[in-house]
């Protein structure tokens, strides 16, 4: 388990150790994806053998899940998707979609009153949390009975945070590194900056962007450097920063476990670099209420010129939009800026500790066909459905090639295959009538993310004491880190910060989280 949580949900890239866990739900995201490929064949059925082929169900169901949305939010009960698969299950189809930036709070006030809906999608650290409640259904004797379920997602992904021998909720597949570090090229040309390499390139850019007038409008309203924190105190869209400084979630030293908050030395080199951006106005002000979007919002705005983003939304949806107001703006990708010392940080995330889980407390019945619903979903005809949606409304067969329709950017009939189950494959968000250069153009940049990555060595370990306690003392740290980066309190007041964390529970969390890595060797 990634116990840590210095990323947002949508991102799960960096952390602030164990202590945020509890307090995130990985997002992972994001917005990462899975699909079988481009041209996943547009007809193919579910297995024979398979329940999501089974035509004996004979009693309508109402089904309820629950999944996190992002901008645009989800889609109404009667949408033509839904109404496609309560056709083929004969079920009455109920997503409830909720905002990422509120969906742990709902989660917990579900929590409180016991009344989970039928399924629901939910973070590794609430999984871990409650997996050993009673809460979730265990799906591991029914598994081999839903061939798609088992062919479109590995072995390896159902055993991360479940328990010997149980499996209590479906993978959530999320890409290890996708968000690639962007800048916009046209604003390096018109104030004659070569692409930075090393961080202190990136400063003087980051600081250029500000004073310089790169959008030509006359007026100083631009941002440099724009990142956000959770409500836990986690940070996010910074984290190709904190790399260069060494700060990471969980680092292995000489066979231990070093959380994020007993990095000392890193956070001070960080903060004093924070610090600084903030003084010099390089920094945004509003920093600490960013939501999930916010940074990624403020590019698309044209309120900044460097931003992390989901490279697929970032080329069919940001690009576009840009253009509009700036026909002639370019982009370009990054490296993550070197440190002091050389060190990268790349944009990390851990594969599937996000679930799809199952309510224990449903009636069998509609367990069963909630598991038909999802084996149907990663079928070749099902996730053609969830992936490109109708055909004639959503998209045109022309001979042998395929054609997006209008509906098909207006309606986003891929939610499901985005914000709720997904095949495991990093090419999700690419439809089968994309131009193959824009493929390449994906492939480019996850090859790239490749030699940065960071791999977290926590991933997949729990601590029942970070999953108590993890938010409340995140939340007392990234305090601290706010106010040290606003300039209200010294570099040096970090110190207290882990000292406090450390005496709060947090020795405790990091002692668990060794014993648990120990077992792993």
């Amino acid at each position: 388990m990634n116990l840590g949580g210095v990323i947002n949900m949508n991102r799960k890239l960096a952390s602030w150790g164990a202590a945020a866990l509890a307090g995130a739900l990985a997002a992972s995201a994001l917005t990462g994806c899975a699909g079988k490929s481009a041209n996943t064949p547009a007809a193919e059925s579910a297995a024979p053998n398979s329940p999501a082929g089974d035509k004996e169900n004979k009693e309508k169901l109402p089904i309820t899940i629950m999944t996190q949305s992002w901008a645009g939010g989800g889609w109404p009960d009667d949408y033509s998707v839904i109404k496609k698969l309560n056709e083929k299950l004969n079920i009455d189809l109920k997503i409830q979609w909720v905002p990422a930036d509120n969906y742990t709070e709902k989660l917990n006030v579900l929590a409180a009153s016991n009344s989970f809906p039928d399924a629901f999608y939910l973070g590794g650290d609430l999984f871990s949390k409650w997996r050993d409640k009673g809460i979730f259904l265990d799906i591991k004797d029914e598994l081999p009975n839903y061939p798609n379920l088992t062919k479109h997602l590995s072995e390896s992904t159902y055993k991360v945070l479940n328990p010997k021998d149980k499996i209590f909720g479906i993978p959530h597949y999320g890409i290890e590194a996708r968000d690639p570090l962007m800048i916009r090229k046209d604003w390096l040309d018109k104030l004659g900056l070569k692409v930075p390499d090393t961080l202190d390139e990136f400063y003087e850019v980051a600081k250029a962007f500000v004073n310089g007038d790169p959008d030509g409008n006359g007026q100083k309203d631009t941002i440099g450097i724009t990142f956000g924190m959770t409500k836990t105190g986690s940070l996010f869209n910074i984290e190709h920063v904190m790399g260069a400084f060494g700060l990471i979630a969980w680092k292995d030293a000489n066979g231990s476990l070093v959380p994020l908050q007993a990095q000392t030395q890193e956070w001070k080199d960080f903060l004093t670099f924070m610090q600084k951006a903030y003084k010099e106005g390089v920094l945004d002000k509003d920093f600490a209420v960013n939501k999930s979007r916010d940074p990624w919002s403020k590019f698309e705005a044209g309120k900044t010129g460097i931003t992390i983003a989901n490279p697929f939304e970032f080329y069919t949806d940001s690009v576009p939009l840009i253009k509009k107001t700036s026909p002639n703006a370019e982009f370009v990708q990054l490296n993550p800026p070197a440190g002091p010392t050389g060190l990268r940080g790349g944009i990390t995330s851990s594969l599937s500790t996000a679930k799809i889980v199952l309510n224990a407390k449903t009636d069998k019945a509609k367990q069963k066909r909630i598991m038909e619903l999802f084996d149907y979903m990663l079928s070749d005809e099902g996730f053609d459905l969830i992936k490109h949606g109708i055909e004639g409304v959503h998209y045109k067969k022309n001979g042998d090639k395929f054609e997006k329709l209008e509906a098909f950017d207006k309606d986003r009939p891929y939610l499901i295959s985005t914000w709720l189950i997904r095949r495991n494959d990093p090419l999700i968000q690419v439809r089968k009538w994309d131009d193959p250069t824009y493929t390449k153009t994906i492939q480019s940049i996850f090859e790239i993310n490749e030699k940065f990555k960071r791999p977290n060595p926590a991933t997949g370990l729990v601590s029942d004491t970070n999953t108590k306690i993890g938010p409340e003392l995140s939340t007392k740290f990234g305090e601290t880190v706010t106010k040290i980066i606003t300039g209200e309190l010294p570099v040096g007041a970090i110190d207290k910060a882990i000292a406090d964390w450390n005496s709060g529970g947090g020795d405790k969390i990091v002692k668990e989280m060794n014993e648990e890595y120990a077992k792993t060797k």
